[in-house]
C-alpha cells in the first residue's frame, strides 16, 4: 500500500540549523517530529527509487501532492499575490480547444429527467382522471394534459452481464419414445452470447479499462460465470464482424478539416520477444524496438473522429497512413501537434500548428524560480484562452472566429513576442537557465504556436487528442499490455468506436450492439452506419421489415 506523506514547508536551511542545535542541547517535541519527518520522507523516497518505474514526476506527486497548472495556483505557489477579482478564464484559462464555454453555476447537482436516456421510458396515466374530464374538485372546469408531465426516477443495480435460463418442458411418448421439447419465448434465439453480450464486454474492457480477469471475478461472485478465455473470444468475434465501420471511420478521418496526433507508451509481449519481427515493409525503421499507441483525432463537417493505432510506428507515420487515403483535390489539412518531430506526416503536406499548452507547461514548470516573468506569459496565454472561449460562446464560424483572434489576440501577442525578444537580446534572461530555455522554445516555434491568427479554424492546443490517449493509458494502467498484436489491433477499434461515440455524444453501447445485429447491412454500405447517422439507418430498416411484414400477409 502507498504510503502517505503530508507536506512540511520546511527549508533546507532551517533543516541544517534543526541538525546543528542537536549538538547543544534537546530538541523540543516539534522539532522532534520535524526532523523524524525528513529522514522518514528521504528513507521513503530511497525505496521509491529502488522500485523500477518511478519517476521524478510520480515522486512530485507523492511527496506534494497533486498540483493544477490553472494560472492563479502556479502563481499562489511561486509567492506571486494575485488579485482576487480578476476574472477566472483570465488567470485561469480553460486549456480545451474543443470544451464548449459554459458558466459554472452552483445547483443542486441532480440530474434531469433528460439526462437518463439509456434509461426505459414509461408513460403512466392517471388511473382517476382524464384528459377533458370534469375537475373532481371544483367540479365547474375541466382538466386537460400538461405538457411536462411528473417525473419518478428509479435506478436498479444488476450484475453487467446478465443472464436468463429457460428450462423448457420435455414429453416423452411412453411407447414410442419420441421426445417433445417446448419451443423457445419468441425472440429468444439459440446463441448463448447475444450483441449486448460482447458490446458490454468491450466496453467495461476498452473504455473503462476493466481487464478480462477483473469481471471473471465480479460475474463469478454473481454467479453468473464468464471466463476471460470467453470473454476474449466474443470480442475477438466481435471486432471480426464489424471491422468495416473501422475502415471508414479512416476514411473519413483522413479528409477530415483538422487532424490531432500525439502517442504514448504500449506494450505488446510477443513484439518483446527476442525473435520478434522489427516490422514490415513499410515501416520507417526495421529495426525499431518501441511500442507506441497513437492518438489520432480528426473534424470533418462537425463531427470529430477519433483512431487509435498501436506498434512500432510513431503517431506521425501512423497519420501518413491514414492520410495517404485524403481525397487530393481537398488540399492539406490543419494539424495540430506537439512540437516532437516523429509526431510530423513527413511525406506529405500538413498546415502544421504547435500546442499553445504545451509551450505554456515550459513556463508553469520554472513558475517558481522566475514568478515575475512567468506571470506576464501566463496571463497573457490567459487572454488568448478567454477570447477563444468568447469566440465559442458567440458561436463564430471559423472566418469569423479568425477575425476575432487577429482584432483581439494579435495585439497581445505581438507585445509579448516583443516582450520575449528582447529578454534574450537584452541578456535580461540567461538563455541557458530553465526560464531561457522555455523562451527559446516559444521564439523557435512561434509560428506554428500562433497558427489560429493566420489560418482559419486552427485550434489552438492538442488537449482533445492527450484526452483521448486516456483511453490508451488506462488500458495500460489496468491490464498492463496486449499479448498479441492482433489483441492490439482489437483494443484499437473498439477504443476508436467508443472514443468516437463519446465525442459525438452517442451511447456507445447502442452502437455497438446495432453494429452487430446489422452486421450484414454494414458491410455493403458502412457509411451508413456511422455513430451520426446509424440511427437514421434502424430507422430505415424498421421500416423495411414492416413493410415486408405487411406484404407476406
Amino acid at each position: 500500500m502507498a504510503r502517505t506523506i503530508s507536506p512540511i514547508d520546511l527549508r533546507m536551511d532551517d533543516l541544517e540549523r534543526l541538525v546543528d542545535r542537536t549538538r547543544h542541547a534537546p530538541l523540543t517535541e516539534d522539532e522532534h517530529a520535524t526532523l523524524k519527518a525528513a529522514i522518514n520522507t528521504l528513507g521513503y523516497v530511497a525505496q521509491l527509487l529502488e522500485q523500477q518505474g518511478t519517476t521524478l514526476a510520480s515522486l512530485r506527486h507523492l511527496l506534494l501532492g497533486a498540483q493544477t497548472e490553472k494560472t492563479r495556483d502556479v502563481l499562489a505557489r511561486a509567492g506571486v499575490a494575485v488579485d482576487a477579482s480578476a476574472r477566472p478564464t483570465e488567470m485561469a484559462p480553460d486549456t480545451s480547444a474543443e470544451a464548449p464555454c459554459t458558466a459554472r453555476r452552483r445547483g443542486h447537482g441532480r440530474h434531469a429527467a433528460d439526462a437518463y436516456g439509456g434509461a426505459a421510458h414509461v408513460a403512466v396515466p392517471h388511473d382517476r382522471v382524464h384528459h377533458g374530464d370534469r375537475c373532481p374538485l371544483c367540479v365547474k372546469g375541466k382538466v386537460y394534459a400538461q405538457r411536462d408531465p411528473g417525473v419518478l426516477i428509479r435506478l436498479r443495480g444488476q450484475a453487467p452481464i446478465s443472464g436468463t435460463v429457460y428450462e423448457l418442458e420435455k414429453l416423452r411418448c411412453n411407447l414410442c419414445g419420441e421426445v417433445f421439447t417446448a419451443d423457445p419465448p419468441a425472440g429468444v434465439g439459440s446463441e448463448k452470447y447475444d450483441a449486448t453480450t460482447g458490446a458490454m464486454i468491450a466496453l467495461l474492457k476498452y473504455g473503462s479499462g476493466m481487464p478480462f480477469h477483473r469481471l471473471e471475478r465480479l460475474q463469478a461472485d454473481l454467479h453468473i460465470p464468464l471466463p476471460a478465455s470467453t470473454q476474449w473470444e466474443i470480442v475477438d468475434d466481435v471486432a471480426t464482424r464489424i471491422r468495416p465501420i473501422l475502415s471508414e471511420l479512416i476514411r473519413h478521418a483522413a479528409n477530415g478539416e483538422v487532424v490531432h496526433n500525439d502517442d504514448t507508451s504500449m506494450t505488446v509481449l510477443d513484439l518483446q520477444r527476442p525473435d520478434a519481427p522489427r516490422g514490415d515493409p513499410d515501416d520507417v525503421s526495421p529495426e525499431r524496438t518501441g511500442v507506441f499507441t497513437s492518438g489520432i483525432v480528426a473534424t470533418r463537417d462537425g463531427h470529430r473522429i477519433a483512431l487509435f493505432v498501436t506498434g512500432r510506428r510513431h503517431a506521425g507515420e501512423n497519420l501518413a497512413r491514414v492520410l495517404a487515403e485524403r481525397t487530393v483535390d481537398l488540399g492539406p489539412p490543419i494539424q495540430m501537434c506537439d512540437a516532437l518531430s516523429r509526431n510530423f506526416p513527413k511525406p506529405l503536406a500538413v498546415i502544421v500548428g504547435h500546442c499553445l499548452a504545451h509551450a505554456r507547461r515550459h513556463v508553469v514548470e520554472v513558475a517558481s524560480s522566475f514568478p515575475a516573468e512567468c506571470r506576464r506569459i501566463l496571463e497573457t496565454l490567459g487572454t488568448v484562452y478567454r477570447h477563444d472561449a468568447e469566440a465559442r460562446e458567440q458561436a463564430l464560424a471559423p472566418e469569423a472566429r479568425l477575425a476575432y483572434h487577429q482584432t483581439h489576440s494579435g495585439p497581445v501577442l505581438e507585445d509579448l513576442h516583443g516582450w520575449l525578444t528582447a529578454q534574450l537580446a537584452d541578456h535580461l534572461v540567461e538563455p541557458n537557465s530553465s526560464l531561457g530555455q522555455a523562451i527559446t522554445h516559444v521564439l523557435k516555434h512561434w509560428g506554428p504556436l500562433t497558427l489560429f491568427l493566420r489560418q482559419a479554424g486552427a485550434p489552438l492546443d492538442n488537449n482533445i487528442v492527450e484526452r483521448s490517449l486516456k483511453k490508451a493509458i488506462l488500458h495500460r494502467k489496468n491490464s498492463y499490455f496486449f499479448k498479441t498484436p492482433n489483441g492490439a489491433h482489437v483494443g484499437d477499434l473498439f477504443m476508436s468506436l467508443i472514443h468516437t461515440c463519446e465525442l459525438e455524444g452517442v451511447n456507445p453501447f447502442q452502437y455497438l450492439t446495432a453494429l452487430q445485429r446489422h452486421a450484414d447491412a454494414l458491410a455493403p454500405n458502412p457509411t451508413a452506419w456511422l455513430p451520426w447517422t446509424y440511427l437514421d439507418a434502424l430507422a430505415a430498416s424498421a421500416v423495411t421489415v414492416s413493410v415486408s411484414s405487411s406484404g407476406d400477409g
